[in-house]
C-alpha cells in the first residue's frame, strides 16, 4: 500500500521543498528590511510597516494571474499542448504588468490616503517616499511570480529557490549601503530600503526570465517570441481563473489585517504578542504553502491526463505530508512556546514577562491553526489545479468574513474572552473553509468533474 504512494511522495517533495525554501527566503528578505530600518529609526520603521502593508494588499490582488498559470500550464503540458502553454503564460505576464501599472497611481499619491487612515504627517510622507520607488517593484514581483509558476509547472523549482535565496544577501548589502549611507553612498533611510528592494526584485525577475528563455526543456514553448502580440482568448482564460484567486488571497490577507486592528483595541502588549505569534505561524505556514503549490501542479497534471486514480493518490499524498509537517510544528509550539516568543523580544524590556506570557498562550491556539490553515490552503491548491477558483472564492470569503470574523469579535469583546477569543474565531473561520473546500474537491473527484476533457483555450 505504501509503495503505491512512494512515487507521489518523492515527486511532491521534489517540487514542494524548493518552493518552501523560496517562500522562506522571501519572508527573510522582508524581515531584513524591517530589522535594518528598525536600527535606523522609529518613524522610518513605522512608515516601512505601513508602506509594505499597502503593497502587500495590492500584491495579493494581483498575484492571482501568475498563480493561475501553475494549474493551467500543468494541465496543458500533460495534454502535450505546447501552444497553449506559451499563450497562457505570455498573457499572464501581460496581465501582471498591466495590473502593476494600473495600481501605481495609488502608491504614487498614497500620502493623502494614509493621512485619512489616521497616520501622522511624518509617517505618511515617509511611506509615500518609499512607495514611489518600491511601488515599481510590484510589477517585477508579479512578473517573477508568473515565471515562478511557469518554471514550477515545468518541475524546475530549484532555480527559483536559488534566485530567491541569492536575493537575501544582496538585499542586506544594498540596505547597508543606501539606508545608512555607507561606502560613499548618500544616506537615504526608507528611500534607500526602497531602492534595495526594487533592485533585488528587478534582478530576480530578470534572472528568472533569462533562465526560462535558456532552459532547454522550455525552448520549444518560445515564451518571449513575438511577446508584444496580444492573445485575447488566452488573456480572458487567465483572467477568469486568476481574478478569483487574487480576491481569495485578498480576503485571507485582510482577515489577518483586521485581526491586528481588533487586537490593538484590546491593548498594546496584546497586539505585540499577537504580532509575534502571527510571525511564528507565518514561518511554519510556508511549509503548507509550498506543498499547496506542489498540489496544484500534481493535480493539474492528472487533470490533463484525465487520470482520476492518479489525482486521488496525489491528493492523499499531499494531505499526508502536510499533516506530518503540522504534527511537527504543533509539537514545537507546545514544547518551546516561551523561548520562541522571547526570540522576538528585547531581554531588557520591562514588559517581557507579560508579552511572553500572552504570546505563549496564543501559540497554544496556533497549534489548532496548523491543522485548519494547512488543510484549507491544501484544498485551495487542489481546486486551483483543476481550474476551479470562482466557487472557492465565495467559500473562502463566506468562511473568513461571514463566520470567522464575527465569531472572533463576539468571543473577544461581548463575551470577554480577549485575545484567545480572537484566535479561536479565526480558527473557526479557517476550519469552516477547510471543510467546505475539501468537500468540494473530493465530491467533484467522485463525480468525475475534474477529469472531464476541457476544450483548449
Amino acid at each position: 500500500m505504501l509503495g503505491r504512494y512512494a512515487p507521489h511522495v518523492a515527486a511532491t517533495l521534489s517540487l514542494g521543498l524548493p518552493l518552501i525554501g523560496s517562500h522562506l527566503a522571501r519572508m527573510a528578505i522582508g524581515v531584513s528590511d524591517t530589522v535594518m530600518i528598525g536600527w535606523y529609526g522609529v518613524e522610518p520603521l513605522a512608515a516601512l510597516v505601513i508602506a509594505t502593508s499597502f503593497v502587500q494588499i495590492l500584491f495579493f490582488l494581483g498575484m492571482g494571474f501568475g498563480t493561475a498559470v501553475m494549474g493551467l500550464m500543468a494541465t496543458a503540458i500533460a495534454r502535450g499542448d505546447e501552444t497553449e502553454v506559451r499563450r497562457l503564460t505570455r498573457m499572464a505576464l501581460w496581465l501582471s504588468l498591466g495590473f502593476g501599472l494600473a495600481v501605481m497611481p495609488s502608491m504614487w499619491f498614497s500620502r493623502p490616503v494614509l493621512l485619512g487612515l489616521g497616520q501622522t504627517e511624518v509617517v505618511s510622507q515617509l511611506a509615500q517616499d518609499y512607495l514611489r520607488i518600491a511601488g515599481w517593484g510590484l510589477m517585477a514581483n508579479l512578473v517573477a511570480l508568473t515565471l515562478n509558476s511557469y518554471l514550477a509547472a515545468l518541475e524546475r523549482t530549484q532555480f527559483v529557490m536559488w534566485v530567491t535565496l541569492a536575493g537575501l544577501p544582496l538585499n542586506i548589502a544594498l540596505n547597508y549601503v543606501f539606508i545608512f549611507g555607507n561606502l560613499g553612498a548618500p544616506e537615504l533611510g526608507v528611500r534607500g530600503a526602497a531602492i534595495a528592494s526594487l533592485s533585488v526584485q528587478i534582478a530576480g525577475a530578470l534572472a528568472l526570465a533569462i533562465y526560462a528563455n535558456w532552459l532547454p526543456i522550455a525552448r520549444k514553448y518560445e515564451l518571449f517570441v513575438r511577446f508584444w502580440k496580444p492573445d485575447w482568448l488566452a488573456m480572458r482564460a487567465v483572467f477568469l481563473v486568476g481574478l478569483p484567486i487574487g480576491i481569495t488571497l485578498l480576503a485571507e490577507g485582510a482577515l489577518f489585517v483586521a485581526s491586528n486592528v481588533m487586537m490593538g483595541w484590546i491593548g498594546t502588549p496584546q497586539l505585540a504578542a499577537h504580532g509575534i505569534a502571527l510571525q511564528i505561524t507565518s514561518i511554519t505556514f510556508m511549509a503548507h504553502l509550498g506543498l499547496s503549490n506542489a498540489a496544484t501542479i500534481r493535480v493539474g497534471q492528472a487533470k490533463g491526463r484525465g487520470d482520476v486514480v492518479w489525482m486521488r493518490d496525489a491528493a492523499v499524498t499531499v494531505i499526508g505530508l502536510s499533516l506530518l509537517f503540522a504534527a511537527l510544528f504543533i509539537a514545537i509550539y507546545l514544547i518551546f512556546a516561551q523561548p520562541l516568543v522571547q526570540v522576538f523580544m528585547d531581554p531588557a524590556d520591562p514588559q517581557l514577562p507579560l508579552i511572553v506570557g500572552i504570546g505563549a498562550s496564543l501559540l497554544m491556539y496556533a497549534a489548532l491553526f496548523q491543522l485548519t490553515d494547512a488543510l484549507q490552503v491544501i484544498a485551495i491548491g487542489f481546486l486551483r489545479g483543476v481550474h476551479d477558483t470562482r466557487v472557492p472564492m465565495f467559500i473562502a470569503a463566506f468562511s473568513y468574513w461571514a463566520v470567522g470574523m464575527p465569531v472572533a469579535w463576539g468571543l473577544a469583546f461581548p463575551l470577554g474572552v480577549g485575545p484567545a477569543g480572537l484566535w479561536l474565531g479565526l480558527c473557526v473561520g479557517l476550519t469552516l473553509a477547510a471543510v467546505l473546500l475539501m468537500w468540494r474537491f473530493w465530491r467533484g473527484l467522485e463525480r468525475g468533474d475534474w477529469t472531464r476533457p476541457e476544450q483548449p483555450v
